[in-house]
C-alpha cells in the first residue's frame, strides 16, 4: 500500500491500533483522512469512530469482519458518497482502471507517522519522500555489506512502527526475501501443537525491541532451568568459554551446547538488531553468547527510524553504534544532572540533524518550537560518546529524577538493567523526590515466582503470591542483586517494590505507559513507599 502510494504521490498517515478510539480518532481527523487501508480485525474500533472521522469516504480492508462492523462503516461512507472495498475488489478496480504513475519529489511528504507516545494527543512526525530515501541509503551504506543474496528477514512488527518500517523498505531495496508473523504467534512458547512464526519461517535475519529479547532469552534460560543442575553447568560453562572467546572450545560449544538453542529460531538467524528502547547489556552478551550477533542500534519517529548503529567491527556491549550517513549528532551540556560535553566521557542531550530528519509535527507549530533549535532537533534522549566513537544512550533527559540527596537517577537505565531478573517480566521504577532510593512496579515471571516463592513458605496463584509481601521481599533482594552485579550506587537500588498480577501498561512501540501505569498504582504505591 505505502509503495503504491509512493508511486502516485499520495501521502499516508499511519496510527497505531493501540492508539485507542480517541487516539484513531485524532489521528484520521487532524490530518483529514480520505481513505483507511486496515483489517477486519480492526474493523470494529473503526466502526466506533467512523461518525465523528467524517473525511473518510474510502474503506479498504483485508480479511472477513463481522457484518454488524461493516454495515455501521457502509451507512457512515454511503452517505458522503463512499466506497467499503475488500483488498480483492481493489486489485480488481486497478487492473481494470490503470493509472499513469505520478511520481514525487524529494520535498513532497510521503507520510505522517503517528507516534505512539506516553502523553497528550499523538503527534504526527512530518516525513518527506527525501527523508526516505537517506534513511533506507544510509542503512545500506552502513551495513549493506552484511546482507548476502540468500538472506531472509522476518517481519512481525507494525508498519507504524518507524523501526519494521524502513527495515522493511530497505529489504526490498537491497532484494531480501521477507516472510510475515506476529507478536503473539512468534515463538514457540506462544503457540500450541505447531512451530512459532521464528522456527517456521528460519530467518537469516531480525530485528526487535527489548521486550521481545527480554523474552527470548528467559524462555532460552526456563528451557536449561528445566533440565537439571548437569544441563545447567554445561550450559554457564559454554556461556563462560563464548565469553572469554577461546577459540578451539567456540565451535565446538556452538555444535553441541547451543544447537538447540539455535534451532528455535530455525538455525539460520546469524545478525539480529535492537532497537526502540534501551536494551540490558546482560541481555546483549547473552544472546549473542547463545544464539546471534545482536547488534543495537538507534532512532526515532523524527530521525526516518536510523540514527546509530552498532557494525561488527566496533562491538561492544551497550553502545548504540556509529552515526549513519545521514545524520549528524552533538552533545548538549544538561548541567542540573550533571552531564557535560567536558566530562570524560562527554554526555549531554543528544541534538541530531540531516536529509533524514523530519520537517517537523504536522499542524503542531507549538511543539516545533520547542523541538529544534537552530536546525537541531532536541531529542530529549541523554548519550555519551564512546572512545572509539560510538554513541551510547544514557536515558532520557524527562526520565532524571532527583532524590532527597540532592542526585539524580535515571530511571529509564535501572529498568533495562533490573529488567533482566528471572524474577521479572517487565519493571517500572518509580521515584519521588523526597526518597533516598527508588520503588519499582513489578509484574512478576509466574513461573519463575512460583518456584522461588517456596523459599519463604508461599504458595497459590500470581495474585495470592503478588500480595505476600515475605515473596515482594525476595523479589526485591533477587533484582537489588542484579542491580549491584551492574555497579549501581546505593541510592539507585530499590527501596520496595510492589508485584501486580496483571501485565503493565505499554505503548505500541513497546515502551512502558509510564503515566498510565503510575496512575493505576498510585494508592498501592503510597501504601509501600515512604
Amino acid at each position: 500500500m505505502a509503495h503504491a502510494c509512493f508511486r502516485q504521490s499520495i501521502p499516508f498517515c499511519t496510527a497505531y491500533e493501540t492508539l485507542g478510539e480517541e487516539g484513531l480518532q485524532h489521528s484520521l481527523a487532524e490530518p483529514e483522512v480520505v481513505g483507511v487501508f486496515t483489517n477486519a480485525e480492526l474493523l470494529p474500533t473503526l466502526a466506533n469512530v467512523i461518525d465523528k472521522a467524517d473525511t473518510v469516504k474510502y474503506v479498504i480492508y483485508d480479511g472477513k469482519p463481522e457484518d454488524k462492523h461493516l454495515d455501521k462503516i457502509r451507512d457512515a461512507i454511503q452517505s458522503r458518497q463512499g466506497k467499503v472495498l475488500t483488498i480483492e475488489e481493489l486489485w480488481a478496480e486497478g487492473k481494470a482502471n490503470p493509472a499513469e504513475p505520478h511520481l514525487p519529489t524529494s520535498d513532497d511528504v510521503a507520510c505522517i507517522m503517528y507516534t505512539s507516545g506516553s502523553t497528550g494527543a499523538p503527534k504526527g512526525v512530518i516525513l518527506t519522500h527525501g527523508n526516505l530515501v537517506a534513511s533506507i541509503a544510509a542503512v545500506e551504506l552502513h551495513v549493506g555489506d552484511l546482507l548476502r543474496p540468500d538472506d531472509t528477514f522476518l517481519a512481525y512488527l507494525p508498519l507504524a512502527h518507524i523501526l519494521e518500517f524502513i527495515v522493511e523498505c530497505t529489504m526490498i531495496y537491497v532484494g531480501v526475501a521477507m516472510g510475515y508473523g506476529k507478536v503473539k504467534t512468534l515463538t514457540q512458547a506462544s503457540v500450541r501443537k505447531c512451530d512459532g512464526d521464528i522456527k517456521a519461517f528460519k530467518p537469516s535475519i531480525m530485528i526487535g525491541v527489548p521486550a521481545v529479547w527480554e523474552l527470548i532469552r528467559k524462555g532460552i534460560l526456563s528451557k536449561v532451568n528445566a533440565g537439571g543442575s548437569l544441563k545447567q553447568k554445561v550450559f554457564n560453562g559454554a556461556l563462560t568459554i563464548k565469553k572469554n572467546k577461546l577459540p578451539l572450545l567456540t565451535s565446538v560449544v556452538d555444535s553441541v551446547v547451543f544447537k538447540t538453542v539455535k534451532e528455535q529460531t530455525g538455525g539460520r538467524l546469524r545478525i539480529a538488531l535492537s532497537g526502540g528502547a534501551a536494551l540490558s547489556k546482560e541481555t546483549q552478551e547473552f544472546l549473542n553468547n547463545a544464539l546471534v550477533l545482536l547488534l543495537q542500534g538507534y532512532g526515532l519517529t523524527e530521525s526516518c527510524g536510523m540514527t546509530a548503529i552498532l557494525t561488527p567491527e566496533f562491538y561492544s556491549y551497550g553502545p548504540s553504534g556509529g552515526c549513519v550517513p545521514a545524520i549528524e549528532i552533538k552533545l548538549r551540556d544538561v548541567p542540573d544532572a550533571g552531564y557535560f560535553a567536558t566530562n570524560n566521557p562527554p554526555q549531554g542531550e543528544v541534538l541530531i540533524r540531516g536529509p533524514a530528519i523530519t520537517k517537523g509535527y504536522f499542524k503542531r507549530d507549538d511543539v516545533n518550537k520547542e523541538s529544534f533549535e537552530d536546525g537541531w532537533f532536541l531529542t530529549g534522549d541523554v548519550g555519551q560518546w564512546n572512545p572509539n566513537g560510538t554513541l551510547s544512550i544514557i536515558d532520557r533527559k524527562k526520565n532524571l529524577v532527583k532524590l532527597s540527596g540532592g542526585e539524580y537517577i535515571a530511571i529509564e537505565r535501572l529498568e533495562s538493567v533490573y529488567k533482566s531478573s528471572n524474577l521479572v517480566s517487565n519493571i517500572c521504577v518509580h521515584a519521588n523526590s523526597d526518597a533516598k532510593q527508588p520503588m519499582a512496579v513489578i509484574f512478576p515471571r509466574e513461573d519463575n515466582l512460583t518456584s522461588a516463592a517456596q523459599k519463604v513458605g508461599a504458595s497459590g496463584d500470581l495474585e495470592e503470591l503478588c500480595k505476600n509481601r515475605d515473596v515482594a521481599k525476595l523479589v526485591m533482594e533477587d533484582v537489588n542483586q542484579v542491580g549491584k552485579k551492574a555497579g549501581f550506587k546505593n541510592l539507585e537500588m530499590l527501596q520496595t517494590v510492589l508485584l501486580v498480577p496483571e501485565e503493565l501498561a505499554m505503548t505500541a512501540a513497546q515502551k512502558l505507559s509510564r503515566k498510565d501505569i503510575i496512575k493505576k498504582y498510585e494508592g498501592d504505591i503510597k501504601k509501600v513507599y515512604m
